[in-house]
């Protein structure tokens, strides 16, 4: 079991532990031709810069905007979706259904966006539908105000298959006398449901729920950089493409590496408070107390 685990641990490590040493650039003035160990140290300076500048504080608000649409629309519809297919009858049917929905996580954001694109661009589906009844067009790609229930509906169409699985994974082991005693009682549909179908899958809803605050500001870096130019900077900025942009781009490596440590720091006091949270609701979180 030790060595099955092992290449899982080594990815980790390689590629998520070993990186964390990289954040000594947000305390100097990095010069990548000089390293690490030659640049000179600036202390908070990076960090006093970074809270001076009025952009960072508009990407971590686009940033908590799309985060609490995505948490109230995007979280909830897997588990929407996973109770729906579970009420169907014909496994045969479950299935097929199963599986067109889930395909579309493993479609990179490049089709997705291409995909939304031929379909709400200005020169696509909607739009030509549009034009050909007489309307005016609707162009949603290009729109700021349109944006963020854009980018949530990605969110959406791409990965709400994703969570469906482990949800039906969860409905696959609520004992089916539970159903029965309960039908016997009276209950209806809906009583069963909310007396012993959510009550099966709180753990696992608590837990995704832990997850999913602590990488709240993570709202997708592919997406809204493919997007970004179609609806301008001040719409689609978010902390992900500030730390692109500055970082990688302009060459303020120190900036750039010092927005990504406050992301960091916050999501992991995020995980934090959401899992004393947990243990308050008397689940056990992603770790024990």
């Amino acid at each position: 079991m030790l060595a099955l685990m092992a290449p899982g641990l080594l990815f980790f490590v390689v590629f998520f532990y070993v990186p964390m040493l990289g954040n000594i650039v947000a305390f100097e003035d990095y010069q990548p031709f000089i390293g690490f160990k030659d640049s000179a140290l600036v202390g908070l300076a990076n960090f006093q810069e970074l809270f001076a500048d009025p952009a960072f504080w508009e990407s971590v608000r686009n940033t908590l905007a799309f985060a609490a649409l995505q948490l109230v629309f995007f979280f909830p519809a897997p588990l929407a979706l996973a109770l729906l297919l579970n009420s169907l009858v014909s496994s045969r049917v479950k299935k097929f259904v199963q599986s067109v929905v889930y395909l579309p996580h493993f479609i990179s954001w490049v089709l997705v966006v291409a995909l939304f694109q031929q379909v709400l661009g200005g020169a696509g589906l909607v739009s030509n539908f549009l034009r050909d009844h007489g309307f005016s067009a609707l162009d949603v790609m290009t729109d700021p105000h349109a944006f963020p229930l854009l980018i949530t509906s990605q969110v959406i169409w791409k990965d709400i298959g994703w969570g469906m699985i482990i949800y039906l994974a969860a409905l696959a082991n609520v004992d089916q006398s539970l159903y029965e005693s309960a039908a016997v009682d009276g209950a209806n549909r809906w009583r069963r449901m909310w007396h012993v179908t959510l009550p099966a899958v709180r753990s696992v809803t608590i837990m995704l729920l832990v997850l999913r605050l602590g990488d709240v500001l993570s709202v997708g870096f592919e997406q809204f950089l493919l997007q970004r130019d179609a609806v301008g900077a001040r719409a689609a900025e978010v902390l992900d493409t500030y730390v692109y942009y500055h970082g990688v781009v302009y060459g303020d490596w120190g900036v750039g590496a010092a927005a990504g440590l406050v992301k960091g720091v916050v999501g992991a006091l995020m995980i934090w408070g959401a899992n004393k949270l947990a243990h308050a609701f008397g689940e056990q979180g992603v770790y024990s107390k």
